[in-house]
């Protein structure tokens, strides 16, 4: 990790924050969207992460190369609908529990 905050575009907690917002986007926008909406917001959050990864804790890395990586790149929803659903669902909880895992090790939440 960078020994100063300065080495950062944005600082973890920013970046983390972003990316829960665009992976719950991601959910929210399957009932109200085309089906590019979360493919292209899956793609941007996958893009943060490959820029977070290297630089962050054990507890975010482990997210963004496990369960964050696992979602596949072309991830649309042509078939399967309720598959593609429930693993943006199960992704929506993997993140919800690294974000609390950080922030109850920290004692501390989003600034």
């Amino acid at each position: 990790m960078p020994s100063t905050a300065a080495a950062w575009v944005l600082d973890e907690d920013e970046a983390l924050e972003l990316l829960a917002y665009l992976v719950t986007a991601a959910r929210t926008q399957v009932d109200e969207a085309a089906e590019y909406g979360p493919l292209r917001l899956l793609t941007a959050a996958r893009r943060l992460a490959e820029s977070i990864g290297p630089r962050s804790s054990e507890t975010t890395a482990a997210f963004v190369s496990g369960p964050l990586a696992r979602v596949p790149e072309l991830a649309v929803p042509r078939s399967g609908r309720e598959q593609y659903i429930a693993d943006l669902d199960e992704l929506c909880g993997a993140l919800g529990a690294t974000l609390a895992a950080r922030w109850v090790a920290e004692g501390s939440g989003p600034s």
